[in-house]
Order: C-alpha cells, then structure tokens, then sequence
C-alpha cells in the first residue's frame, strides 16, 4: 500500500457494530480524469475492523447481494452473491469457489475515539 495515500472516513465507531457492515465509494484521481469509482467495505468482527475493496477476485464484481449484506447463512464466511465463492473474513483468502486459492484486495483500516478510516488504494 502507498503510505502516501490520503485517508478516508467511512464511518464512526459506533456505527460498526459486530457484525455490522458499512460500504463506501473509493474516488481514484479527478473527477476530470473520469475514473471508474470503486466500492468497498468495513466490518467488525470480533472487536477488529478489517476492509476489502467489494470486488470478487474471479470475475471482478461486487460481492454483496443486498446492501449490507456479505456474509453466509452461517455467518461464517463473507461469499459471492454470483457465484457463491467463500472468504475467510480476517484475511480475505478464498477457500471453496472458482477463485480458490485467491484473496479479496485489503484495504488499511485505522480506528479512532471519533472515526474509522481506510487509506485509499493507489
């Protein structure tokens, strides 16, 4: 990750709660420069708050089939709406589904008293 990238809000402590998932938009460059926006994601589980840019490894797409929504029924494994691939949460690594063997894009995730922030990718 590029220690030079600015960091970006995406919510308040409070509103992560275990279990609990916040989605955001990632703006790479100027507006000019039209850029295609990416999506991601905050969660906290166990007391840890970790971050995923919301992009399957396999065909590129977003994982969630609701808003909010990336867990298994188990509430388990974060998994693909399309094609049901299954992600450990606390690494992001792919263990059952065509991207096996894959990882989810991580994103650094700092918290504060006031704020959780990701620093954007490059």
């Amino acid at each position: 990750m590029n220690r030079h990238s600015p960091w970006l809000k995406v919510c308040s402590p409070d509103d992560l709660t275990n279990g609990s998932f916040t989605e955001f938009t990632l703006t790479k460059g100027k507006p000019e420069d039209q850029t295609t926006d990416q999506r991601g994601f905050v969660f906290r589980r166990s007391g840890k708050v970790y971050g995923y840019l919301n992009r399957c490894p396999h065909l590129g797409i977003e994982l969630n089939w609701m808003p909010g929504r990336f867990m298994d029924s188990d509430n388990c494994f974060i998994q693909c709406s399309t094609h049901g691939a299954l992600f450990l949460p606390d690494s992001g690594e792919c263990i059952v589904g065509p991207c096996q063997g894959e990882a989810l894009t991580p994103l650094e995730v700092s918290e504060s008293r006031d704020s959780i922030e990701i620093r954007l990718p490059e």
